[in-house]
């Protein structure tokens, strides 16, 4: 049970993750969280280095999806302008939401990777429905209510893969 919790990767940043690496490992899509994962949780807007990542997957033909927990007036203000498809209220772990994403974007299982900052929910319903993981550093040290919660379990999880040796993780600044 707990290695459903381990992700297949982890990196500092979604600005580690480039499509050359992705298209090596035969990934043409990518179901991301938003919240924490691509800007911190109160940050309406892309910031200007995000959209160019995004370009940049765009460009190599890597599909993108959101995967989000909130609200879709959250997913929305931020998915729209950078006509990014998104499934918000996904209820992560569970994993409609992550079949919903890859039927969206005509790719299969093998063929996607889910990005999230949350052990809880992105790396569990990623693990639980045979998706390569990623887990990234949270880009805010701050959270909502919920999430406050989800991480003093994580930090409890995240202690025990360090002293395993399976995960070697970096705290955020």
């Amino acid at each position: 049970m707990i290695k459903n919790f381990l992700p297949s990767e982890h990196v500092k940043s979604i600005f580690d993750i480039s499509p050359e690496i992705l298209l090596e490992k035969g990934i043409k899509g990518i179901i991301t969280d938003l919240d924490n994962t691509l800007v911190e949780w109160d940050r309406p807007t892309a910031t200007p280095k995000l959209i160019e990542w995004f370009e940049n997957m765009r460009s190599h033909g890597i599909l993108v999806t959101i995967v989000s927990n909130n609200n879709e007036r959250r997913v929305r203000t931020f998915s729209d302008p950078l006509k990014i498809p998104f499934i918000f209220q996904a209820r992560k772990p569970m994993g409609r939401a992550f079949r919903k994403a890859i039927k969206q974007m005509g790719i299969k299982r093998e063929e996607a990777v889910v990005i999230g900052d949350q052990l809880l929910t992105d790396v569990l319903g990623g693990n639980r429905n045979g998706f390569h993981t990623i887990l990234v550093v949270p880009v805010a040290s701050t959270d909502g209510l919920v999430t406050r919660f989800n991480r003093k379990v994580e930090r409890r999880i995240l202690t025990f893969f360090k002293k395993k040796g399976m995960l070697q993780w970096e705290d955020q600044n």
